[in-house]
């Protein structure tokens, strides 16, 4: 089983919208290994988002993680990376499709509620991060009813 990470930013978290995204990951048949309510401090924000710091908006995206909780997340699941992705949306909320998390609940790029691995490789390097002391480990009696 494939593994991702998933945060809710605080936009996410101050508009109430914790509950409706894990219920959009669990109804999916994705199992949580992991779950963090925090606030993150600035040099673990500059880590998170360590390969963007070239980028024009790097400081502006440190500053808007830092500035409210967020929930960090580990999904379990069979192409989790990809099909996460996929209930996410498009980082540009314009360009999501409704359905999705950012179609539905997202308008500007800079505000787009919660944040996914992008691949299997920076998957596990920011479960890594976020998740030091590993996660829970337990299996779902649904396996069989969600998997082959």
């Amino acid at each position: 089983m494939e593994q991702t990470f998933i945060m809710i930013k605080p936009d996410g978290v101050q508009r109430g919208l914790v509950g409706e995204i894990i219920s959009r990951f669990e109804k999916k048949g994705f199992y949580l290994k992991g779950l963090k309510f925090i606030t993150v401090d600035q040099s673990f924000a500059e880590k998170h988002y360590a390969d963007l710091s070239a980028k024009p908006f790097f400081n502006g995206l440190v500053e808007y993680i830092i500035s409210g909780p967020v929930v960090a997340m580990i999904w379990e699941g069979k192409n989790v990376v990809t099909t996460g992705r996929k209930i996410i949306g498009a980082t540009n909320p314009a360009e999501s499709a409704p359905g999705t998390i950012r179609g539905d609940f997202a308008i500007d790029i800079g505000r787009n509620v919660i944040h996914g691995s992008d691949s299997v490789e920076s998957a596990r390097k920011e479960i890594a991060l976020w998740f030091p002391e590993n996660q829970v480990n337990w299996h779902s009696s649904l396996h069989p009813w969600i998997y082959e």
